[in-house]
Parts: structure tokens; sequence; C-alpha cells
């Protein structure tokens, strides 16, 4: 019984330290032109952020924020403050999909938005005219992290090559940023997967011919296991749907 107590508060205290740190104040600047075609691909490895779900509802983070890629498919809640000018009332819920570069030539408050050490979002223009004016440029938001609300399964989309496959994984609700991958052919045992890059997860296992199973883990500590999502005539290519947080 102890035992079982420890564990629980082990998982309260990881959903807290996710989600219950309250507001924190930061930037927020828009790019991406009127219709946010700009803001395709990034450094998430999303693609088409129409036909992955995400909509203009996005993010670039600065590197306090972006850790290295491992805050892709992270959501945020964002509200304009502090500026009655500019500010919009209400807030928007975005997703992190995109790297904001720091620029070492500008200062800080001068055009270095998202050098080191700022907590910076670089918004779609679309989500950004939700909450302040256009002409305002940059303008102070407080954010919080939030769950992640998705409709559908976890989508996987299998690229690379025979010994290389690169596996993307989008649609994740949740916390959303994914922390573990494991892969399972229907002739394999569970293999631990590698972050090649945003949210590519990568396996040189020879997989080919197998049925695969995926095993996701979030940055809340939670798992989701999706069993046999694609079938033995799986092709590179294509896109499968899985399972989903609650």
């Amino acid at each position: 019984m102890a035992f079982l107590g420890l564990l629980l508060l082990g998982i309260l205290s990881l959903v807290s330290s996710v989600y219950g740190q309250g507001w924190t104040d930061a930037h927020a600047t828009f790019y991406g032109g009127g219709d946010a075609s700009g803001t395709m691909g990034g450094a998430c490895g999303y693609g088409n952020l129409y036909s992955e779900g995400y909509g203009t509802n996005t993010a670039a983070l600065s590197t306090a924020l972006f850790n290295n890629g491992m805050s892709c498919g992270a959501c945020f809640e964002i509200k304009c403050v502090n500026d009655p000018r500019w500010c919009r009332p209400g807030s928007i819920f975005v997703t992190a999909t995109n790297f904001c570069p720091p620029n070492n030539a500008l200062p800080n408050n001068a055009g270095g938005w998202c050098n080191p050490p700022q907590q910076h979002f670089d918004l779609s223009q679309p989500v950004f005219e939700q909450i302040a004016q256009y002409k305002a440029g940059i303008v102070p938001v407080s954010y919080r992290r939030v769950p992640c609300s998705r409709k559908g399964g976890i989508r996987f989309t299998i690229n690379g090559h025979s010994y290389f496959n690169l596996v993307l994984i989008t649609n994740v609700g949740g916390a959303g940023d994914v922390r573990a991958v494991s892969i399972k052919g229907s002739r394999t045992d569970w293999q631990p997967m590698s972050r090649n890059w945003g949210q590519n997860w990568q396996s040189n296992s020879y997989l080919n011919g197998q049925s695969l199973s995926f095993k996701v883990t979030t940055s809340d500590g939670h798992t989701v296991v999706s069993n046999n999502v694609a079938p033995a005539g799986w092709s590179f290519g294509q896109t499968f749907s899985g399972l989903q947080f609650p």
C-alpha cells in the first residue's frame, strides 16, 4: 500500500511538473504571412500543418523553450498582457511546430527576440492577430502548458528505407511532446527508437514484411501502446493511425 501511495504521488508530481507551473512571462511575434503558408515544414518535421491537423494555431519556439526539439508537439495557452494599446482580450491555444533561431547579431530587446535565454513565441500571423493587433509587431504575453486536444489517433508516417525506418509521429494528445518511442515487429521484441530530429524517430532494424506496433511515451510519463498499427504489407511513405492519449 505504501508503495502504491508513493507511485501515485510520483505520477501526480510528474503531471504537475508539466501542467502545474502557472503563468510565465514571455514575448510573441508572428511569421508566415496572412494565410500562414510560411509556417509549413519546420524544425519539428510535421510538413503540411493543415493536412496534419495543426492548422494555423502553431508557434515556433525560442531556444530556451524548444529544448533541442524535445518540445515539438507541446501545447500552450497564450494571452497578451500589459500592453492595452495593442493587446486584444482572450487567449489562444497553440502547438509547438517549429524553431525560432537566435540572431546573435542583434540585441535581445531589438530584433534578437529568440536569443537565449529569452522565452519567446513566434506565432503564425492569423493566431497572433487573435490576441494582438498586427501593427504591434511584438507584444508581451503570459503562457502556460496545457494538455493537447486531438481528433483521432496518434499518426505514424513510415519513411526511410530498409534498415533505416524513420517514423514521423504526429497528432499526439495529452502532453503532446513525445519523449520515448519503441517499435515492435511481428517477429521481433520491443526495441527502443532514437530521436533523429524533431518528432522523427529512427530504427535501424529490418522490419519489412512485419506488422508494426508502437509504444509512445510523453513528457508527463504517460504511455500509449498501439498494437499492429501497420499491417505486414505496409510500404514506406504510408501513414497509419493508432490509439490516442485520453
